[in-house]
């Protein structure tokens, strides 16, 4: 993480990145700075079967096996904006490595291409986890690239949001299924 990205993240700023890539993948990229120790952050990222509460276009999400650091996950989610959205199912290989990375991969489903990690960093710059996101998406439905770019930026840009807020320290959420322990003092 470079110092014009650190400012940004300081500043609250969701740092976001789409590329096209060769035969209609799109990668995207996105960090933001989270006031929550990584433990905190680990925690609720991991708690898949509860991925629905806090990630926007997440309808429905369970663990089908887990093996040590090796989860399978079924999800139906939504993709696409306005009135393109589609309704996707996918099963996801999870390999988790605690407690800087989580990576995925689709292993069967609606998409050509998904696979990506999230990955959590921190810096004696700042106070918290730095979250950062990245995947590379094809659909194996028709997509024109312009709206799959769109459709991507903004999907990006509200998981960024709502995991932000939700993962902010000292917030409760009733019936919720987590609370992030804030710093201590």
């Amino acid at each position: 993480m470079n110092e014009t990205e650190l400012k940004q993240l300081q500043k609250g700023d969701i740092l976001i990145n789409l590329t096209y890539l060769p035969d209609d993948v799109v990668s995207v990229s996105s960090k933001i700075h989270i006031v929550a120790p990584p433990a905190s952050v680990w925690k609720t990222l991991t708690d898949y079967d509860n991925l629905s509460s806090y990630l926007p276009k997440v309808l429905s999400s369970k663990v089908v096996e887990r093996h040590g650091n090796e989860i399978t996950l079924d999800q139906i989610g939504k993709t696409g904006i306005f009135i393109f959205e589609k309704i996707v199912h996918f099963r996801l290989k999870i390999t988790e490595e605690y407690p800087n990375n989580i990576s995925f991969g689709q292993v069967d489903g609606d998409f050509d291409v998904y696979r990506g990690e999230w990955a959590l960093e921190t810096s004696p710059a700042i106070q918290g986890t730095v979250l950062s996101y990245h995947a590379e998406i094809k659909p194996l439905f028709l997509h024109p690239q312009s709206l799959s770019f769109l459709c991507s930026d903004r999907i990006c840009q509200e998981y960024s949001r709502h995991t932000s807020k939700e993962l902010k320290p000292f917030s409760r959420k009733s019936d919720s299924f987590f609370y992030l322990q804030p710093f201590d003092s």
